[in-house]
């Protein structure tokens, strides 16, 4: 396909992938892609997603495992997290661009019903785990929720190094590609939507742009201290992104924190970027990888082997705004 023919079959999707192609690709004025994705509440994986919200303003009973899964049953013993619960399902209309107005009190109900499996913390003061902790603080922006303590946490939590990891509570003093990529993406969605406001708004910019500064020491891909690529999965692609690192994904976070920050693209990207170029297909597309099993609500994307429609926009912009520079 043609440059112009991928756009075209991008457009033809859904109106949470639709909605970026405009935006992204097409450079659709913002009355066109604001009205499909307005559409994202009501067709299609939007209106899925928020027919399976329960009363109480969660996803399957729980705050980030469903109510019925069994650390010590059978449930522990299937494949994979289950990605049913509220976090995930909070992250992926998130994503999507739904419009948080039609979640209405979620953020209030979530306050009243929601607690973490951790500790029975509630919902909106996070618990000790960085990436879930991320995910909270740009859902409860998003949401409206007073998060300002939460974000104030990854300023006591950030390593030495620079980074974040998950491990810390196990005693890791070293960074994780995961959890920093998490943490700065969750930092970024804070500030874009709360407007910079928090009262510590220039230290949780400094500590996002240390935590950008760790992985682009690291050339995005590499282990600082023998240079050897710091895992197969920082090269391999799937939608849904969920929790996990790749080339893709910390490429197209830099896309988005260039825009915000008003800033060139790094030149020490330019070997994930090239990872991203060469996962491109002769027709324009990039193909599904092996995902992450867990159960989910419903399948959001091709099986694995077939183009993906959301990687394809994903690797199509970030590559356009590379070589635009």
């Amino acid at each position: 396909m043609s440059d112009d023919a991928v756009v075209e079959w991008l457009l033809d999707s859904d109106p949470a992938v639709r909605w970026q192609v405009e935006r992204d690709l097409t450079g659709a004025p913002p009355s066109v892609w604001q009205q499909t994705r307005a559409r994202v509440a009501t067709e299609g994986l939007g209106a899925a997603m928020l027919a399976h919200q329960d009363p109480d303003g969660q996803w399957a009973g729980g705050a980030y495992f469903p109510a019925d899964f069994d650390f010590d049953g059978p449930e522990a013993d299937e494949p994979g997290q289950p990605y049913t619960a509220t976090t995930w399902s909070l992250n992926a209309l998130r994503d999507w661009g739904l419009n948080p107005a039609v979640l209405g009190d979620t953020a209030a109900r979530l306050a009243t019903n929601s607690r973490w499996e951790y500790e029975d913390l509630p919902y909106w003061s996070g618990e000790v785990d960085c990436c879930i902790n991320a995910f909270t603080l740009a859902n409860g922006a998003w949401l409206g929720a007073d998060v300002g303590q939460l974000a104030e946490w990854f300023l006591d939590h950030q390593l030495d190094d620079g980074g974040w990891n998950c491990e810390w509570i196990e005693g890791s003093t070293v960074s994780s590609f995961h959890s920093t990529l998490n943490v700065i993406e969750g930092l970024l969605q804070h500030e874009q939507l709360t407007g910079g406001t928090h009262p510590r708004a220039a230290e949780l910019r400094a500590a996002r742009l240390r935590g950008t500064e760790y992985l682009l020491e690291r050339r995005l891909l590499f282990r600082k201290h023998d240079g050897e690529l710091v895992g197969p999965w920082a090269t391999r692609f799937a939608y849904p992104l969920r929790w996990i690192y790749s080339a893709l994904r910390v490429t197209d976070h830099l896309r988005v924190a260039a825009l915000q920050d008003g800033t060139a693209p790094d030149p020490r990207a330019a070997e994930a970027i090239e990872v991203v170029r060469a996962a491109r297909n002769d027709d324009g597309t990039w193909t599904q990888g092996t995902r992450p099993p867990g159960r989910q609500w419903f399948e959001v994307d091709v099986p694995e082997g077939e183009p993906s429609k959301w990687l394809t926009l994903h690797g199509t912009r970030v590559l356009r705004w590379w070589d635009a520079a």
